[in-house]
């Protein structure tokens, strides 16, 4: 290891969404951050999904990662305003809503949305094709959502890279971690092959890593990686309106015509691979939505890990028994909707504020 040291208030581990946000958000509070990447700046998870501000079917989570969802999505249209201001990078959030195929208003969905109210439309299947013209026939009763946005996540990434370098927030790509720094129950800082960092307070935002990044002195942290794949096609802009769900498969219109389809859940490890097997069950399953998508061509297949964490609920707050060591990870397949808010809600926590939900929720209860 080379024979230097860098010093800062806080050392953020993780280029992600999650953790530029994080880091963006400390250095807005005043303190010096140095941000450390074991890669490029947003090129795994954040980049490689789909960049819906909502988990597929809301009412099938947990309440814990409903209340991020919330918090974020109105917050995100000025994050995207702030950021083309700052950075000339237009994140492109865009308020597509959300339409949930074969899908009924049952007990579930009105228990949901008498905890988190937000306008819910019931759309029959004799009016599908008028909310969505090329959609294909045979569905029955479906679901709109009609607030809920997309944002294209690798631009949201450009963009968060070009304002911490405006900020003068120190990052440092191809850096990878190789053990916390801890004396008397107190994080000192990390090691990485490109010298030490020190700093009192350490997050780990690693995304799938972040296990492995704490091992030792926290081993056991619940977070996995789960491989999902998708594929990209070249449409002409309108020919999808919504983000369309139906069985675990979704849609996704971009403002410039791409659709992409998603995505595939696999537990394989950190192999990061695609498959033409999982191309021809995204290819299936895209024309199933939308018959139209046959006569354009696919133009991306790309595969990312996720950061699995059991119930979807990701782990926020210091770890007990190591002081000044902070976990933001473990977001599973809503990090991009959770994002601004798990980085508010750590924030408060390392500066003893109040926030605008129960911080217990997401405290790390791990071995330690």
């Amino acid at each position: 290891m080379e024979d230097r040291t860098h010093s800062a208030d806080c050392v953020v581990v993780g280029g992600g969404l999650i953790g530029m946000l994080s880091a963006r958000a400390l250095a807005r509070e005043g303190l010096t951050v140095i941000l450390l990447e074991q890669g490029g700046l947003c090129r795994e998870s954040s980049w490689a999904g789909g960049g819906i501000i909502s988990p597929l079917v809301p009412w099938e989570y947990p309440d814990a990662v409903t209340a991020l969802v919330r918090w974020s999505q109105p917050h995100y249209p000025q994050l995207a305003a702030d950021l083309l201001a700052e950075t000339g990078i237009d994140p492109e959030w865009t308020q597509s809503g959300l339409l949930l195929l074969d899908c009924e208003p049952d007990a579930e969905v009105a228990a949901w949305q008498s905890r988190f109210p937000c306008p819910l439309e019931r759309v029959m299947a004799s009016r599908l094709q008028e909310t969505e013209p090329a959609i294909a026939d045979g569905f029955g009763t479906a679901l709109l959502l009609p607030e809920v946005a997309q944002i294209r996540n690798p631009r949201l990434g450009r963009a968060l890279a070009r304002s911490l370098e405006l900020q003068g927030i120190g990052v440092h790509e191809q850096c990878r971690v190789t053990g916390l720094r801890v004396a008397d129950d107190r994080v000192q800082g990390v090691n990485t092959a490109q010298g030490r960092f020190t700093a009192g307070r350490v997050v780990i935002a690693g995304g799938a890593w972040s296990a492995q990044i704490v091992a030792s002195p926290v081993p056991g942290v619940p977070v996995e990686p789960v491989l999902g794949q998708m594929i990209m096609y070249q449409a002409p802009p309108g020919l999808l309106r919504h983000i369309v769900v139906h069985d675990g498969y979704y849609l996704i219109p971009r403002r410039d015509g791409l659709v992409l389809a998603g995505s595939t859940l696999e537990r394989t490890g950190f192999q990061k691979h695609t498959t033409q097997a999982a191309r021809a069950l995204l290819t299936g399953e895209a024309l199933k939505l939308l018959p139209g998508l046959s006569a354009y061509p696919v133009v991306g297949h790309w595969s990312g890990l996720r950061p699995g964490s059991g119930d979807g609920v990701p782990l926020i707050g210091e770890v007990p028994g190591v002081r000044g060591l902070f976990l933001n990870a473990g977001h599973f397949r809503n990090g991009v909707g959770m994002a601004p808010a798990s980085a508010r809600l750590l924030v408060d926590g390392m500066l003893g504020r109040e926030s605008f939900t129960d911080p217990a929720v997401y405290v790390p209860a791990l071995p330690v």
